[in-house]
């Protein structure tokens, strides 16, 4: 299977490997086979944290417009849980959505995903398009 070397307080040793499972191996050190057990220390692995996402803004009073100044409202923008490809989506820019309303489907990790409104308000902007690669973080609709 895999050979080695390995140096022991300054001696050289020559280890093939011939069969690894689960925590058995088999093992032929200088000509000599052994069976022995593999005991492995637990890596620490991060856990899975999902990018935080900017709370809904409150609806505001309406300002006073002048003539000088006017300054369009940013919207919601709805970002991608985790990297996937867009299958279907089921609105258009200008309808209007509730919380929980289905935007689109993707596939992620093998699995179809329902991606849904997360504020209420107007589809202002849908940036992507079927069949597009998303990844994790990409700002998907802008609801407003």
């Amino acid at each position: 299977m895999k050979k080695f070397k390995f140096t022991v307080n300054g001696k050289e040793y020559e280890v093939e490997v011939k069969s690894y499972e689960g925590e058995n191996a088999e093992v032929v050190v200088d000509g000599t086979q052994y069976n022995v057990k593999v005991q492995r220390e637990e890596e620490d692995i991060p856990a899975f944290v999902a990018p935080k996402r900017p709370a809904a803004k409150p609806a505001a009073a309406p300002k006073q417009e002048t003539a000088q100044t006017t300054t369009p409202a940013d919207g919601y923008k709805s970002l991608a849980p985790l990297p996937g490809t867009v299958m279907q989506i089921f609105v258009n820019v200008g309808d209007v959505v509730k919380r929980g309303d289905k935007l689109m489907m993707y596939e992620a990790m093998k699995m179809e995903n329902n991606f849904l409104a997360e504020v209420d308000g107007t589809i202002k902007e849908i940036k992507v398009r079927v069949g597009d690669n998303i990844l994790q973080g990409a700002v998907l609709f802008v609801i407003g």
